[in-house]
């Protein structure tokens, strides 16, 4: 175990495309910007890119999915950042757009983070649980849902994995934090700048003081996206927002086992936490 942990935050720009050539030299040139940061500025113990980080978030792409979709197996997103990991020593979370073989004889694409090993070997990934339609999500039309969680330990860490829209749904950071044991809730996410943007880290906030976890945001770049953010297990006055602010940039954060456990330990309200709610007889007034 270690006291501490660095995270490279890459927020990224990513251009318009429909073809899976220009997915892949996007991601090559996402893969030197890494390779150069953590070459000038040294190591770090995990690299976190956004929610469909390879792709642009947008109808017009998602129409293509049939050529942008990519399976584990054969992916372009992850050969471009295999390297990257082998030479640095790094794991690296990317996400993409996954396909896989569905029913009926059809295709399914899922919104994946691809959890790539300091070895360069492909050590597991995670679908979106949750997908979005409203604001200027359209992510019913084009993607199904996953099936199942993804928790990984760097340094002594316990990295819980949830995607944009995911974070609305409190059950699941609750699961990671009090049935997993996780210290960070790592965040990839799209977040457009419509009606819902504005939640955004009221929702983040509450995640992380509610569950005395680091909650680890990366949106993409853009006009129309960024303030990537990192919160604390406890925010309050005295402990600023470590914020990002709309172009591309590469933050090193890092997070210490002392702030958790001054949060854990200062707070311990998890202790009283019930195991059954809903089993609870209710009083009700009929009128």
């Amino acid at each position: 175990m270690t006291d501490s942990v660095t995270i490279l935050a890459c927020q990224i720009d990513v251009p318009a495309m429909t073809r899976g050539a220009e997915r892949t030299a996007h991601m090559d040139r996402v893969a030197r910007a890494i390779d150069f940061e953590l070459a000038s500025n040294g190591p770090v113990d995990l690299v976190v890119l956004p929610e469909l980080g390879s792709l642009d978030y947008s109808r017009s792409c998602f129409d293509r999915l049939s050529d942008l979709a990519e399976p584990l197996e054969a992916s372009p997103t992850i050969e471009s950042l295999r390297k990257v990991a082998q030479t640095n020593g790094v794991a690296i979370l990317a996400g993409m757009a996954r396909q896989e073989p569905g029913k009926d004889a059809g295709t399914d694409s899922f919104i994946t983070q691809a959890l790539i090993a300091a070895d360069g070997k492909l050590a597991a990934h995670y679908d979106k649980l949750h997908i979005a339609q409203f604001g200027e999500s359209t992510e019913k039309d084009y993607f199904v849902r996953g099936d199942r969680l993804l928790v990984f330990e760097i340094g002594g860490f316990t990295f819980g994995t949830i995607i944009c829209y995911d974070i609305r749904i409190p059950e699941l950071s609750r699961v990671l934090a009090r049935r997993h044991g996780v210290d960070v809730i790592l965040h990839p996410t799209a977040f457009c700048r419509d009606e819902t943007f504005h939640t955004w880290q009221a929702f983040a906030t509450t995640r992380a003081i509610e569950n005395q976890v680091y909650f680890v945001s990366v949106n993409r770049a853009g006009d129309d996206f960024g303030d990537s953010m990192l919160i604390e297990p406890w925010m309050d006055e005295t402990v600023p927002l470590r914020q990002l602010s709309t172009g591309e940039e590469f933050a090193r954060w890092t997070l210490s086992r002392s702030v958790l456990d001054h949060a854990r330990s200062s707070y311990p309200f998890l202790s009283d936490v019930r195991d059954d709610y809903e089993s609870l007889p209710k009083a009700m007034l009929r009128e």
